[in-house]
């Protein structure tokens, strides 16, 4: 019997609900009680150096040294307050993670005394190791400086006893190393574009922000479950496991009960995510057994952000007490949904309008189609940009397996709007329009009802999908960092709205009326963009057939997606946007390369390892216990034993017929994968890896998965995926 899966089985049904000690007050009396807020500053900083924090958020301003210095001391003193004896600088290196080094206030001074001391050099500036971080190049191992730099717009904050202060990562030579640089100017990009378009329908506005809510899934196992599968601990998938008789096809998981113990997991890390100021208000079970989602409100993209990964963080550290682990893998397991993280995605003004929300009149709707039609024409032209910000070894196991978007990138609108847009299509004549098409056309866009959250079906098949106020870009992995796919986002939209404002200008300039010249383009952009918009099942093999005629791409794995990224153009729109030079671009495609045959190769490994010294050996022993019983029966029953041991001389050979698969397969991987090691080239490295190394998974999966079925219970070494999803 394999002690060590059965052990584990019984540690799981032993399990029950953690006691969590809950708030005995509101939640909204202990929100963001962790969390450096406004409020909090206007209490602990002087008057002066609160402006300039102030003025530093929102408007970008440097802190002088001297007000640096209030800042950390005011800081310091309400960490204290906290039980904090040590504080970080929290960044998002290239690694898809968050990294800190954690320092203490502890400070000795003469006398055998100290004190708790934490000055603005502290706070502003740091100096981690650079080299042992992803660098694409742009930095030698032996070059290690590097800066984290404080972001004031992200609120810093209290975990356990370390005040967190969120910051960015250069290099020594000015090169951004995180996600949060990039993302950062894409912002500032859309926000500085849409401030002058808007300048079309509001004098008063002179703010832009682009909002993310994401939607984070995600599968819980017991941990005794989660230490005795190798492949799971290793790459946070099961690689090996036939699929269990039941799965999700009843559909009884999704927005069923919640299980005791997931709930008390849930909502511990709820309080705690509430009190660091992350908004979480949604929870449910998802469509696979051991399936969740968690979704907080909208929040300003940044901070949204950063409240994503530390709620990720949050969520595992919570996991480990309830004796859970957390999987935030894009496909755990083969045969069941995958993990997304949806990115809602909207453009609000400081005059409190949701650009992207119909208004009530003729004007607001003009406004409303102007930034609509412009965000089309923008993933129309870039819509391979936008799938290599979502391209992962995961999520290549996620996109189009039915149950997420395709790696088609196309748009979905909803009936209604894609009516609109024929219409205006259609209606907007060539030539000078007369006051009678003016009337028509204002007429007919003043009809688009304010409130159309509900207008038409939801199409979850669409990856870049219109929901009645916002985008939801749900073709995001699970374990991304939502950063990549927005930077990308932003800065689309933000190059089509400033071309949109120039030709529009252009227009006017030659004596056309402004929203006749408006009209005209918003009808240009419509017909150029109407290839991308896709109201059907994007599932179907029809769909990929129609794509290919409209000319759109389809680029299934992460090595054909990432190649966008050194383009011309590509290289061009981001050095333009002021985003990313070209050196840091091509740094980026080295590491996602790198990151994207590591994956594979630890795959790869793991999957020898447990075929070579889990798999075959308990095949063979398998093997021997029925050599024994044939041998007994051929001493009982002499002649007869063929006849009467049929049953065991045919599992004997089938055993052998996929232990030779899975040794052969094995060896067969092993070989190519040295064979791709010895390539120097990253990207023929990659593609080495994916279309010479990964196919051999399956093969590999295939024929353990016939020896589970065939091999005594007893002895099978791994919790098999039925005890994984539903033993609780």
């Amino acid at each position: 019997m394999s002690t060590f899966r059965f052990k584990a089985l019984e540690d799981v049904l032993e399990r029950k609900p953690k006691h969590v000690e809950f708030p005995s007050d509101r939640a909204s009396n202990y929100y963001a009680t962790n969390v450096f807020t406004e409020e909090v500053m206007r209490e602990y900083l002087p008057s002066e150096a609160y402006k300039s924090v102030m003025s530093s958020i929102n408007k970008g301003t440097r802190l002088d040294r001297e007000m640096a210095n209030q800042v950390a001391s005011s800081m310091k003193d309400w960490a204290l307050t906290k039980g904090a004896s040590h504080y970080t600088h929290w960044f998002q290196p290239l690694t898809g993670a968050t990294a800190e080094k954690h320092d203490s206030f502890f400070s000795p001074i003469s006398g055998g005394r100290a004190i708790e001391k934490f000055e603005g050099d502290n706070l502003v500036q740091q100096e981690p190791d650079a080299s042992s971080f992803p660098n694409g190049g742009i930095r030698n191992t032996f070059e290690a400086r590097g800066y984290t730099a404080w972001d004031p717009t992200s609120p810093a904050f209290v975990i356990g006893k370390t005040l967190c202060i969120p910051t960015v990562f250069i290099a020594y030579t000015g090169e951004a190393l995180d996600f949060k640089i990039p993302l950062l100017k894409a912002l500032h990009a859309v926000d500085k574009a849409a401030v002058d378009v808007c300048q079309y329908f509001d004098k008063n506005v002179n703010k832009v922000s682009a909002s993310l809510g994401w939607e984070q899934e995600y599968f819980l196992i017991d941990k005794a479950l989660y230490n005795a599968r190798p492949d799971i601990m290793m790459t946070g998938r099961a690689l090996v496991g036939h699929n269990p008789a039941k799965g999700q096809q009843l559909d009884d998981h999704y927005f069923g009960s919640i299980p005791s113990r997931a709930e008390a997991f849930m909502r511990e890390y709820e309080i705690e995510a509430l009190k660091l100021g992350i908004p979480v208000t949604t929870r449910h079970n998802e469509v696979a057994p051991n399936q969740f989602e968690c979704a907080p409100m909208f929040e300003e993209t940044n901070l949204a952000n950063d409240h994503n990964l530390l709620l990720m963080d949050i969520m595992e550290k919570i996991a480990r007490k309830h004796d859970f682990r957390v999987l935030l893998h894009e496909k755990p397991f083969g045969s069941l949904n995958g993990s997304g993280k949806h990115n809602n995605w909207s453009l609000s003004t400081n005059t409190g309008v949701n650009l992207l929300a119909p208004g009530k009149n003729p004007k607001t709707n003009l406004r409303f189609l102007t930034f609509l039609v412009n965000t089309v024409k923008a993933i129309y032209d870039n819509a391979d940009i936008l799938r290599a910000s979502i391209a992962s070894a995961g999520n290549d196991h996620r996109l189009g397996a039915n149950e997420a978007p395709p790696a088609i990138i196309s748009v979905f609108l909803g009936s209604q709007i894609t009516e609109m847009l024929d219409k205006l299509e259609k209606n907007v004549k060539a030539g000078k329009m007369t006051p009678e098409d003016k009337t028509e056309l204002k007429l007919s866009i003043g009809k688009i009802p304010q409130i159309m959250l509900d207008n038409t079906d939801r199409n979850r098949t669409s990856p870049f999908a219109f929901t009645g106020n916002k985008f939801e870009f749900r073709a995001v992995g699970s374990t991304a960092n939502c950063a990549h796919s927005m930077t990308a986002l932003n800065v689309i939209v933000a190059k089509q709205l400033k071309e949109f404002k120039k030709s529009v200008d252009g227009r006017i300039d030659k004596g056309m009326k402004k929203d006749e010249a408006i009209l005209k383009e918003l009808q240009k952009l419509i017909k150029e963009s109407k290839d991308i918009r896709f109201e059907g099942n994007g599932y179907g093999d029809e769909w990929v057939k129609e794509a290919k005629r409209r000319g759109l791409s389809n680029l299934k794995d992460t090595p054909s997606a990432l190649k966008v990224m050194v383009k011309k153009e590509t290289k061009k729109l981001f050095n333009d946007m002021g985003v990313l030079s070209h050196v840091e671009l091509e740094a980026r495609y080295e590491i996602e390369l790198e990151n994207y045959i590591l994956k594979l190769q630890i795959e790869s490994r793991t999957l020898g390892d447990i075929a070579q010294n889990h798999i075959i050996p308990t095949a063979i022993k398998y093997q021997n216990v029925l050599i024994e019983n044939v041998k007994g029966m051929k001493d009982i029953f002499g002649k007869d034993a063929a006849k009467l041991a049929a049953t065991q001389l045919q599992i004997l050979k089938d055993i052998s017929v996929h232990l030779n698969g899975i040794k052969e397969k094995s060896e067969a991987m092993l070989s190519e994968r040295k064979k791709a090691n010895k390539i120097d080239d990253s990207e023929k490295k990659a593609a080495a890896y994916c279309n010479e190394v990964k196919p051999y998974f399956e093969e590999v999966k295939y024929h353990s998965d016939k020896l589970e079925i065939l091999i005594d219970d007893e002895l099978w070494p791994l919790p098999k995926l039925r005890e994984l999803l539903f033993t609780r």
